[in-house]
This record gives structure tokens, C-alpha cells and sequence, in this order.
């Protein structure tokens, strides 16, 4: 069992208090809050070893480089990568995936097909459409059904000699769902696809072993797993990588340049252009460090404990209605109260120390299949407490009688 107390005390943002009441944070799925260590790390780089990465013959210099090199190797552990040099760094989910459609552009030709799917964040669709736009292919999407989830005898139906890549998310970020993720890569593959998958939502609360799933493309962000923003990972088979192109043009992404002509740099230094996020980066690791130090099997029981009382106690509420109700869930709670906008109970609850998000959480073709204009999110991490749970539910009846 966690010490789920002595793990709050890593976080110090979790002592704040909000309008006057302790913080009640649940909007983990949005960002997630940072221990100490992570928060120290930062401060650590730049009062130690601050400098450019491997470009300097000066002892700075090679300490940041190797502290860089270090995190990406960890992250190559975490993910069960085969090389460190397919973990790219990255901004985050969305500038991984832009980097991937980027280099299909150069690929995909009129005719061929991509298939999304119905639970996609906006930043694993519109990039997708924007590729298609410039390419003249076709994008294909999997239906989903009432429960929120895929629906697979219609996904095996979209495949065909004509599909180039599938893209899905390993967990919805709207509802909590986590795709079937392993046959939808073996069913893509059968007919020789490339697979993108978002783990975004996914890395906090599982670990991805990229081999085993066999995924061409895996990306995810850092600040999601208690790490800095601006930092994320963008996985990719050595293949795959070396078959696109440079996504930016600039310094360290090269091996020669002439007016003449330029040679890129080996992987992954040529999908690195310019200075990166090197404490970002860094840290990054730190993070990671700090979550399998707690073990990503007891933060799985804490969140399926979590899960299981919001689930329950919400469903007591008259008129309140759960969307994603499949069987294989993540973290997350996303509901509506019969004849109440969203953002009037996240405005109220708000007052009472209660941060959840509400909208459509950019994921507007899920609400569009709801025909609803968002709903209220609940969205927990293992440092969040059964207590914290019950104070969202008293606050959550008490918005309803005040907007009834």
C-alpha cells in the first residue's frame, strides 16, 4: 500500500489552498502537479551546470551533455525502446505528432487512406486532416459506440491496401477509455500500415513497452508524468526515422552544410534542430525516476481505487449521467448533471477548492456523438485521496441545489 500522505508531501502545490479551502486538484488529466525533486531539479541545472549541449569542448558544456544523454537513455529504459537514439525530444504529444504527419507528406500520395479515430484529441485529428489537404489522401475514421468505445468490427472494415497509417490514442483524454491499442497496431499492420500512437494521457499511469506493442510511433508529454511543461518524447522505430525527413532546418540536426548542398545528422540529432529544453529535457528524466520509484503497479491499484469510489459516489446524484462507461478505464470521470451547462457546476465547485475541467476538453467530435456542449472532467492521479473524492461529491450536490 502507498503512504499516500507521505507522497503528498512531495507535492507542495497540494497544501495550497483555493478561495480560501484546501485545494482539491483534479485536473491531473489536463496537467499534472510536480514532487519537490522535480521542482529542485530545474533549479539545480541552471545554478550548476547551465550551458549548450554537445557543442562545447568546456567542462559546462559536457556535463549539461551528458545529463541531457542520460535522461534520454532512462526514457529509452521507460518505454522499452530499443535504441536511445529512436527517443526524439520533443515540446510535447502535439509537436510529435505534427513531426511524423510532416514526414508523410513526403509518402503519402493521392488515394491512400489514414484512419482516426472517433476519441482523438483535436491535436491527433487536425494534423492528420492538414496532411490529407496537402497529399490528396483520405482520412478514414472508427466509429465509437454509447459505452465510449472503439468499435472494432467496423475498424477491421475501414482496412485496406489503400490504409497508410492508423492513429489513436492509447487512453481518451474525454472520457478515460483505453483503446485495444495492440490488436489495432497487429490489424494495421497485417496490411502493411504505419501506427502512430498518442500516449499523452496514457504515460501517467501505465507504462508503454513500445517493442512489445510493436507501435512505429509512440509520443507522449512530460508534463502529464510530473515533469516540466514543454518537455515530451516522440518515439520512433529506427526505420521509420530514417525514412523522413528533418521536420526543422538549423543547427545540430546537421552533418555538413555547403551552399551547395546539406547532410543531416545521424538519429536523433536530426529531428533536434536548434537549442532544445535542456533542463526540460533533463528533468524529464527526473521525473520519470520519481514515478518508477513509486512503482507504476501501486499507482495503478491507487488509481483503480479512485476510479471505482468517484464512480460510485457520483452515480448517487439524481440526473447525473457518466460518458465513457467501457470496461477498460483509466483515472478519469467524465460526467453532466440533467439540465445544467458544465462550466455553471466547474464555476461553483471552483469556490469550493474543487479544480476540475469542464468543455469539450478538445475533443468536440466526442461531444458532437453525445450531442452535448461538454461535460465536467474528474481526473485523478495517485496522490489524490477518497477524502478528496467525497468533498468533489458534497460540492457537486451542492452546485446542483443551488442551480436547480
Amino acid at each position: 500500500m502507498l503512504d499516500i500522505q507521505k507522497i503528498r508531501a512531495d507535492f507542495p502545490i497540494l497544501s495550497e489552498k483555493v478561495n480560501g479551502k484546501p485545494l482539491v486538484y483534479f485536473d491531473n488529466g489536463a496537467t499534472s502537479q510536480k514532487p519537490q525533486i522535480v521542482i529542485d531539479a530545474i533549479a539545480t541545472y541552471y545554478q550548476e551546470i547551465n550551458a549548450n549541449i554537445h557543442r562545447g569542448v568546456h567542462t559546462l558544456s559536457q556535463l549539461a551533455t551528458d545529463a541531457y544523454e542520460i535522461s534520454r537513455v532512462k526514457i529509452q529504459h521507460h518505454i522499452n525502446a530499443k535504441f536511445s537514439h529512436e527517443v526524439l525530444f520533443t515540446s510535447g504529444t502535439t509537436f510529435g505528432i505534427n513531426l511524423v504527419t510532416n514526414g508523410f507528406a513526403s509518402i503519402l500520395k493521392p488515394g491512400d487512406e489514414v484512419v482516426v479515430s472517433s476519441l482523438e484529441h483535436h491535436s491527433n485529428i487536425v494534423p492528420w486532416q492538414m496532411l490529407c489537404e496537402k497529399t490528396g489522401a483520405t482520412l478514414k475514421v472508427i466509429p465509437m459506440n454509447e459505452e465510449g468505445e472503439l468499435i472494432m468490427e467496423a475498424f477491421d472494415a475501414l482496412l485496406s491496401e489503400k490504409t497508410k497509417v492508423v492513429t489513436v490514442n492509447h487512453i481518451s483524454n474525454a472520457l478515460g477509455i483505453i483503446n485495444p491499442i495492440k490488436y489495432i497496431i497487429e490489424k494495421a499492420h497485417a496490411v502493411g500500415a504505419a501506427v502512430l500512437i498518442d500516449g499523452a494521457q496514457a504515460v501517467p499511469h501505465l507504462k508503454p513497452d513500445v517493442q512489445d506493442l510493436d507501435c512505429d510511433f509512440y509520443a507522449f508529454s512530460g508534463h502529464k508524468m510530473c515533469g516540466p511543461t514543454g518537455t515530451g518524447i516522440l518515439y520512433g522505430k529506427e526505420e521509420w526515422l530514417n525514412k523522413l525527413p528533418p521536420y526543422q532546418g538549423g543547427g545540430e540536426m546537421i552533418k555538413e552544410v555547403t551552399f551547395e548542398k546539406t547532410t543531416y545528422a545521424d538519429l536523433p540529432h536530426k529531428f533536434e534542430a536548434g537549442t532544445p529544453n535542456i533542463a526540460g529535457g533533463i528533468v524529464l528524466g527526473t521525473a520519470v525516476d520519481y514515478l518508477n520509484n513509486i512503482g507504476f503497479d501501486n499507482i495503478q491499484k491507487q488509481e483503480e481505487a479512485l476510479l471505482a469510489h468517484a464512480t460510485k459516489r457520483l452515480l448517487e446524484i439524481e440526473g447525473l449521467r457518466i460518458y465513457g462507461t467501457g470496461k477498460n478505464k483509466a483515472s478519469v470521470v467524465s460526467f453532466n448533471i440533467d439540465g445544467i451547462h458544465p462550466y455553471d457546476i466547474g464555476s461553483i465547485i471552483d469556490k469550493l477548492g474543487i479544480a476540475v475541467r469542464t468543455g469539450h476538453h478538445c475533443a468536440q467530435p466526442i461531444m458532437n456523438f453525445f450531442c452535448i456542449p461538454g461535460t465536467i472532467r474528474a481526473s485523478f492521479s495517485f496522490y489524490n485521496t477518497i477524502e478528496e473524492i467525497d468533498a468533489m461529491v458534497e460540492a457537486v450536490k451542492k452546485a446542483k441545489t443551488m442551480l436547480s
